[in-house]
């Protein structure tokens, strides 16, 4: 017998709600797409831009404008400052454009110039960070590439696994492997590729009536676009960690949505109802109880690491955190209705079998 935190299956209309979670996603994706635009795009940590990053450590809590006027004695390219971690830790972080300077020379041009501006305050540099410029654009292809990837298996493994249509999935993969490489040939910038090959993809999801793989992907890409979104709105830079925490998110988010729509497969099997909308409900209300105890015991963690990690891993936790709720919420609001709105075949019922009753 399962675990259960519900004492008996709710009967709540979720798709009654769509057209009101259309909405908040459509607010959402816009106010992401409105300041990615604004800022010209995710700001890039160390990890993609190329450059310097210094933590530094301080006993008591430093002005950052006295901190930037100090170090910009030292005559730094591309100097920025902020604060780094909880509010307690009396963190730095500043971040230096070039990429040119020897590690030990920096070292002590800090030193020097904090002794200088702030004798009183005793100061510790903790990790000094140098990424290239042509290392740093190698990492962000890489990262867009891993990420496309990731969606396009996925839709695969949806298409096999819901409609046990392997070839038109292998057909769809071929088809945009094939494009990439030629379109990357020609010489169109990654990030622009990676944006046209999931347009192409959802297309021809939606040709080929993959209609369990639009469902998915579909709400992969909001997932995606919601967390990136919001990280820039709230001015967080973007470096490897994020990319791996947008990664799990996209595997979390999978997990969910495979539950919900396997238990609306298996009811469009037993037929327990005529209206395709009321069997969705049925079984997104079936599986809600198991839906709420997954996702509420990795937010525990996640606020934990949140809360407790530190600095490190600080915006990592951020971006599960934000990527959990939205991935949860799309697997309800987003992918079952867009299957509803495609609907699938019925599935043959089993010979000698009756029509369940919901």
């Amino acid at each position: 017998m399962g675990l259960n935190i519900l004492k008996k299956v709710p009967t709540v209309n979720f798709i009654g709600y769509r057209k009101v979670a259309f909405l908040i996603s459509g607010l959402l994706i816009l106010a992401g797409v409105v300041s990615l635009a604004i800022k010209g795009g995710p700001a890039y940590g160390i990890d993609f831009a190329g450059g310097i990053n210094v933590q530094l450590k301080f006993n008591n809590e430093v002005e950052l404008d006295k901190l930037r006027d100090a170090l910009e004695s030292i005559g730094l390219e591309g100097l920025t400052v902020q604060r780094f971690g909880m509010q307690g830790d009396n963190e730095y972080l500043m971040r230096i454009a070039q990429s040119d300077i020897e590690t030990d020379s920096l070292r002590q041009g800090i030193d020097s110039a904090l002794a200088k501006a702030m004798p009183e305050l005793g100061h510790e540099i903790q990790r000094v960070e140098m990424v290239g410029p042509k290392v740093g654009a190698d990492l962000r292809q890489k990262a867009l590439e891993a990420m496309f990837y990731a969606v396009l298996l996925i839709a695969i493994y949806i298409s096999g696994r819901f409609e046990q249509r392997w070839w038109a999935a292998g057909i769809m993969a071929a088809a945009l492997a094939g494009g990439m490489y030629v379109l990357g040939l020609v010489g169109i910038a990654t990030g622009y590729l990676t944006i046209i090959a999931l347009i192409v993809a959802l297309a021809l999801c939606w040709y080929l009536k993959l209609n369990y793989a639009l469902g998915a992907v579909v709400a992969l890409v909001h997932d995606v676009i919601i967390t990136v979104g919001i990280f820039s709105i709230l001015n967080k830079e973007f470096d490897l960690t994020i990319v791996a925490a947008l990664l799990t998110i996209i595997g979390y988010s999978l997990n969910d949505t495979i539950i919900v729509f396997d238990r609306i497969r298996e009811n469009l099997r037993n037929r327990i109802s005529k209206d395709f909308g009321e069997t969705i409900n049925v079984s997104i209300n079936q599986t809600l109880s198991r839906t709420l105890l997954t996702s509420g015991t990795t937010l525990v963690v996640v606020v934990a690491l949140f809360v407790l990690g530190g600095g490190v891993i600080h915006d990592f936790a951020l971006a599960l955190l934000i990527g959990v709720g939205v991935g949860t919420y799309s697997s309800i609001f987003v992918a079952s209705p867009i299957l509803l709105a495609f609907q699938p075949p019925e599935e043959p019922l089993p010979q000698g079998a009756a029509p369940a009753k919901a």
